[in-house]
């Protein structure tokens, strides 16, 4: 295995055991619950967005390692970061996971270590529940998110 692929699966292993911003978020002014009826997972994210700004996130659930890593790499990535810088991330880490973005040269940073599981289209809903949960929070669309 390559040093990098290696890497990456440190990074994606140390996510899911040690997930970041992973409680309930009593301040939180949106939220939103995600399901991914083929493997299983669940999450809620919680978010805290102040002047168009997401101030605080954070989400609790279940899931497999790449959906519990996806999701705490999701939450140090917007952090700080407005919604619409929110919603161009997730559309630039959708495009990385479905090829389209390696040849639009896409840096994504630490989520980066995600662009194996394009290899793997059924784990491609795994890591991408998050962020369709993170859209619907900030949209304010109670309506819960599904992969299917």
């Amino acid at each position: 295995m390559s040093e990098i692929k290696q890497l990456y699966q440190e990074v994606i292993l140390d996510h899911n055991k040690q997930p970041r911003n992973c409680y309930v978020m009593d301040c939180a002014n949106k939220s939103a619950d995600g399901h991914n009826p083929l493997c299983g997972d669940t999450v809620k994210v919680y978010l805290r967005i102040e002047d168009g700004v997401i101030e605080e996130i954070s989400f609790q659930g279940a899931g497999c390692a790449i959906c519990t890593a996806s999701t705490s790499l999701m939450t140090e990535s917007v952090t700080g970061k407005n919604v619409e810088e929110a919603k161009n991330l997730f559309d630039e880490f959708h495009h990385m996971l479905t090829g389209v973005a390696d040849e639009q040269g896409v840096e994504l940073g630490k989520l980066q270590v995600f662009e194996g599981v394009r290899e793997y289209p059924v784990r491609v809903k795994c890591a991408t529940l998050a962020w369709h949960t993170l859209n619907a929070a900030m949209n304010s669309n109670s309506d819960p998110v599904t992969t299917e």
